[in-house]
């Protein structure tokens, strides 16, 4: 049998909530009950969620998580950033709910992937499709010893949300890159800043972000390194809105 459908089913306290944030993300109402039970049904183009409300529920205490395949990682996120941004003033970096940026996972043979937290606490991982025709165009994931500090912090942060293990891994790995070339050092600086205000450390995240914006960059630099300085606007804006 062929053309099957598979739809998630997520725990929430309030489909309210829930009904707000994604549709900042461009998803629409499908289904709504209040009574017996709460229950919120929304799709956006091929993506369907459903979300069931319970009064008493914890969102840090979900374990509720699905993937989602999509054709062009880097599109979708842009979307949901510029509605997220549209609608609450900054783009969510830590807390409940939240969203990562598009980066390579070493878990998943490198390919790029982001995932978004909602205000239920379901974290929704987004991935390129199996059969996305760029998948054999992604580059591969960097080499050298911050480079694959990096690879695991995203692993540890990014994929498990282990934030203190990931701050551990790359504030060892930058000790240990004195002599790496402004450049090379900002990816992993943008991101320790990420974590430290996941970390609820805002002292360290201006710290780093003030090394970042004390770098000196050429326009190739700044070209190449467009997403994580976008990422570094993004915590500063954070920690401006306190």
């Amino acid at each position: 049998m062929a053309n099957e459908t598979t739809v998630p089913l997520l725990p929430c306290r309030s489909i309210d909530e829930i009904e707000e944030f994604y549709t900042a993300l461009g998803f629409t109402r499908t289904y709504r009950q209040t009574r017996p039970n709460p229950y919120l049904a929304l799709r956006r183009e091929d993506i369907h969620l459903h979300f069931f409300g319970m009064s008493e529920f914890d969102p840090k205490d979900s374990y509720g998580t699905c993937l989602v395949y999509v054709p062009d990682t880097g599109a979708l996120f842009r979307a949901f950033a510029e509605g997220v941004r549209s609608a609450y003033g900054r783009f969510p970096v830590s807390g409940i709910p939240r969203m990562t940026r598009p980066r390579k996972r070493k878990n998943v043979d490198g390919l790029t992937g982001f995932t978004v937290v909602d205000p239920g606490g379901n974290w929704i991982r987004i991935f390129p499709s199996p059969g996305y025709a760029a998948r054999e165009e992604e580059p591969p994931v960097g080499t050298g010893a911050l480079a694959t500090a990096l690879q695991n912090a995203v692993v540890m942060g990014d994929s498990r949300g282990d934030h203190r293990q990931a701050a551990k891994i790359l504030d060892g790995a930058l000790a240990r890159a004195r002599d790496t070339p402004d450049a090379d050092l900002v990816e992993a600086l943008v991101y320790r800043a990420e974590i430290a205000l996941a970390l609820s450390d805002r002292e360290r995240a201006g710290e780093l972000l003030a090394r970042v914006r004390g770098m000196s960059l050429d326009t190739a630099d700044r070209e190449r390194l467009a997403e994580s300085l976008s990422g570094a606007d993004d915590i500063e804006a954070a920690l401006s809105a306190g």
